[in-house]
């Protein structure tokens, strides 16, 4: 298919119609700016084929606020050898008329022959929408959706399957679906679509699973109650034989047995604890005699060691008191070497303090004659001060009335220039002898005057000539001239000069007089930063404290010439500190060495008579009579508690031989052992009579119910449910295997479907992404892609990338349906406008490509981005031009 004509007249915004001929087979570039109309002209083309001639919802078509307009549209196209032409008008007049080489047809008929050709539908009522557009909905690209290609595919796949039937086969084919369908009908009667059991399938097997589920618990119950019958039996015989046996009578009486055996061993026991108690108050007893035993032994070895402590006590006293003497001559000593000492530092300290109290003297004159010298130069300085701030007020000018002069003043000397150039320059050169009068002044020889005002030029014998200079610019700069003139007049007289250089002089004395200041502020306050009065309280503070040093000074004079007449020596301060401290150092060791003497001789005394009293003591104690007694009593009293000590201790060991033998821990486990074995033998024989009872009352009950025959009845039941669950699974797993077969078999010849357009998709596919793979799934629609290592889908990519892969699509589409004999026409307004320029360029190739197969209309905004395209574009405005001018 191969438009060659479109016409649109009275349709929005071309009201006065807009032909556009000479249609290429190839790519048609149509360009014009925003609301140019391009949107306009494929709504026309898109209304021609998809709106009912007929139809009330066209309103839009109309041009704006024009409700008499008849929306018409011409297209002149050719397919297959044959010229078709379609001449449609809506609203007013509306009519459809279409003529293939020679052949017409007009209205429905038209608009029929049209949708079987294209391959697309009109709706039953109301507007078409994107449903009803079939293949040229998805060929036919509008501005701003060509990233959108899922519904587009889905609307238009019947017509596409329906177009490349001869490709599919039987099964591929309606009748193929038809048969499907019938099995999936069929199948969806007895299954779900996860193949789950539904419907009369569904109730036999829950009624089948049911009364599997009621003889189970039947059976359960058959078998249960044979159980219990002989359990009864089994019961009745144990219960009867503990009743004659007793046996928890018997484990009673072996439970006292033992407890009886139990508690003589604990009288055992109590009477070993005593004995450990009387063995141990006797080893303590034992302990304490034996202990006062070896304290009296070691009192006659402790008399030799007293005495012989008081022989050395005796001479380390006599060795103490002998070195008193001595040490207390060398503290006297010491003493007088350290006042003397003290006496020549305080001589020394006085002469230092003099040298001082000089050096003092000697440099508060120096400071109070700096002082009176920077006296005298801040009183110069605020002297200059004054006087600067006297010139300062004497010369002051404001800085804007002189920077308005200096305004005015450049403003009348432009004006004069201005004048100059604007007056009438009279010019002579007079010969010799004869002479002018210029405005009443006699002329002659040479020269020349600017007339600014009328004047005139009286010539002897002839009359005079009358000068009109400037014309009315001159006469306006005059009196501007005039009005400056004045008010600087006013201004030299308001700051009281005579003239701009006046006041410049004035104002150059001013800014010497602020520096001066400023200087001068800058150096009194370097001099007194608070002022003079401090340099005056400063002086008087010097002048008392030199007085306050010479009179100091005076007092010490007198004082070292008395030292001197007594012939004091006159060492160095230095030299008599060091020794003074040598002196210091050397009594405080004298001093801590008659300290430390006179400690040692004290302690060597008390140590002595301490040792005497020791030694005296022990003496007396060992020779009494008393104590010869007390070690025979004691004697006595060790050999009877280590005879007790050795009876008991047999005692014990004899005791503990028995309790060892009885074992109490086993007596006592066996205790527990009878106790537990008699509860339980009597529990036992409680929960059998318990059991008994039960066991009766259940067996009656369910003899009365009939289980046995219920259990019959239910499984008669089953059998016959389970017959007929068993036809309708048979009958659900055969409908379920032939839709898999048939679904298989259409899957297999839908793969043949994909095939070309795979192969059309990767023929565009490879210049775009030369790694990439897109898939398209039984419905003919794009999905899966894969670049490299990325796996996802189409729709995961981004607006751009979308963009260029829906119009990939669409050609790939287009091939397939040229291949099937069907026509291709591709519209693109304004599309790939999200594509990158090496994108953009691996697209034009594409589309390039595509143009040798299909005739593409491309509609844009941004011709500049197509100027590589290798066709010729068309302006839209301009066209729209030439159809006004016609």
């Amino acid at each position: 298919m191969k438009l060659q004509r479109i016409r649109v007249e009275q349709f929005r915004q071309f009201r006065q119609g807009l032909e556009l001929d000479n249609l290429q087979p190839g790519i048609n570039l149509i360009h014009g700016p925003n609301e140019s109309g391009k949107s306009t002209l494929v709504r026309a083309i898109r209304a021609a084929f998809f709106e009912r001639y007929r139809s009330k919802s066209a309103e839009d078509l109309a041009p704006w606020g024009d409700s008499s307009a008849a929306p018409t549209v011409e297209i002149v196209f050719e397919h297959k050898g044959q010229r078709w032409q379609l001449d449609k008008r809506f609203l007013k007049r509306h009519r459809c008329d279409l003529l293939i080489d020679g052949t017409s047809f007009s209205g429905e008929e038209a608009e029929e022959k049209l949708a079987e050709l294209l391959g697309y539908q009109f709706p039953k009522k109301g507007a078409s929408k994107e449903e009803h557009w079939g293949i040229p909905g998805l060929l036919w690209v509008e501005q701003g959706t060509g990233q959108d290609i899922e519904k587009s595919v889905l609307h238009a796949g019947g017509h596409l399957k329906s177009a490349l039937n001869n490709l599919v086969g039987e099964v591929a084919s309606s009748g193929g679906d038809e048969v499907i369908q019938a099995v999936e009908q069929q199948r969806q009667e007895l299954l779900t679509a996860t193949g789950k059991p539904r419907g009369d399938y569904l109730a036999l097997a829950n009624e089948r699973e049911t009364l599997k589920q009621q003889v189970s618990d039947l059976q359960a119950r058959v078998t249960q109650y044979q159980v219990q019958v002989d359990r009864l039996g089994t019961l009745a015989t144990e219960y009867e034989q503990a009743n004659r046996e007793r046996p928890w009578e018997v484990a009673r009486a072996s439970m006292k047995h033992a407890e009886a055996r139990f508690q003589e061993i604990e009288a055992l026991q109590e009477q070993q604890n005593r004995g450990k108690d009387s063995l141990k108050q006797l080893q303590q007893n034992l302990s304490l005699l034996q202990q006062n035993q070896a304290h009296w032994q070691s009192q006659s070895e402790q008399l030799d060691q007293r005495h012989k402590s008081y022989e050395s006590a005796r001479k380390q006293l006599e060795q103490q008191e002998l070195a008193s003497p001595d040490l207390e001559k060398s503290v006297a000593s010491a003493r007088t070497q350290y006042r003397f000492a003290e006496e020549a530092l305080q001589r020394a300290r006085l002469r230092d303090k003099r040298v001082q109290l000089q050096k003092d003297c000697a440099r508060l004159n120096a400071e109070l004659a700096k002082l009176i010298q920077s006296q005298e130069k801040a009183r110069n300085i605020q002297e200059s001060l004054s006087a600067a701030r006297k010139q300062k007020q004497q010369n002051h000018i404001d800085p804007h009335a002189l920077r308005q002069l200096r305004q005015d003043q450049r403003e009348l000397d432009d004006l004069n220039i201005r004048i100059q150039t604007a007056a009438t320059r009279v010019t002579w050169n007079l010969d010799a002898g004869h002479s002018l009068e210029l405005d009443g002044e006699r002329i002659e020889g040479q020269g020349d005057k600017l007339l600014l005002e009328p004047g005139v030029l009286d010539i002897p014998g002839m009359g005079n000539l009358g000068i009109q200079p400037g014309g009315d610019d001159l006469a306006s700069l005059q009196r501007k001239l005039q009005r400056l003139k004045q008010s600087l007049s006013q201004q030299l007289a308001a700051l009281a000069v005579g003239s701009l250089e006046a006041a410049e002089a004035r104002h150059g004395r001013l800014q010497d007089a602020e520096v001066q200041i400023q200087r001068y502020d800058e150096l009194l306050n370097s001099l007194a930063p608070s002022g003079r009065e401090q340099l005056d309280a400063m002086r008087a503070d010097l002048e008392s404290e030199l007085l306050a040093r010479t009179a100091e000074l005076e007092t010490l004079a007198v004082t070292e010439r008395a030292d001197e007449d007594k012939g004091a020596d006159t060492k160095p301060l230095s030299l008599v500190e060091s020794e003074l401290k040598q002196a210091e150092e050397q009594l405080a060791q004298a001093e801590s060495k008659a300290r430390s003497q006179e400690t040692e001789l004290l302690t060597a005394r008390h140590a002595c008579e301490a040792a005497h009293r020791e030694w005296q003591r022990v003496q007396n104690e060992l020779s009494s009579p008393e104590r010869q007694q007390q070690i025979e009593v004691l004697n006595r009293d060790i050999a009877a508690v280590e005879k007790q000590r050795a009876e008991l201790e047999l005692s014990l060991k004899e005791r503990e031989a028995k309790i060892e033998e009885a074992r109490p821990e086993l007596i006592r486990q066996d205790i527990e052992r009878y106790r537990a074995t008699a509860e339980h033998q009597e529990k036992a024989q409680q929960n059998r009579a318990l059991e008994l009872s039960e066991i009766r009352a259940k067996l009656e009950a369910w003899g009365a119910e009939g289980l046995e025959e219920q259990c019959n009845e239910q499984r008669a039941e089953l059998e016959h449910v389970n017959r007929r669950y068993l036809e309708l699974d048979r009958r659900a797993k055969a409908l379920d295997l032939l839709l898999n077969l048939l679904k298989e078999k259409r899957q297999a010849l839908t793969r043949r479907l994909q095939a070309p357009l795979q192969k059309h998709l990767d023929h565009y596919l490879s210049v775009l992404f030369p790694e990439a793979n897109l898939e398209v799934d039984e419905n003919l629609m794009p999905g899966k892609f894969s670049r490299g290592s990325e796996l996802g889908q189409m729709a995961e990519l981004s607006f751009g990338a979308r963009e260029q892969m829906g119009l990939i699509s669409r050609l790939a589409y287009a091939d397939l349906l040229q291949e099937a004999g069907r026509p291709t026409l591709i519209i693109l307004d304004d599309t790939l406008v999200h594509s990158d320029a090496e994108r953009l360029d691996s697209m034009k190739r594409i589309l390039f490509d595509a143009a040798t197969r299909h005739q593409i209309l491309l509609l844009t905004c941004h011709p500049e981005k197509w100027r590589d395209l290798g066709v010729e574009p068309r302006d839209l405005a301009a066209l729209k031009l030439q159809s006004t001018a016609g």
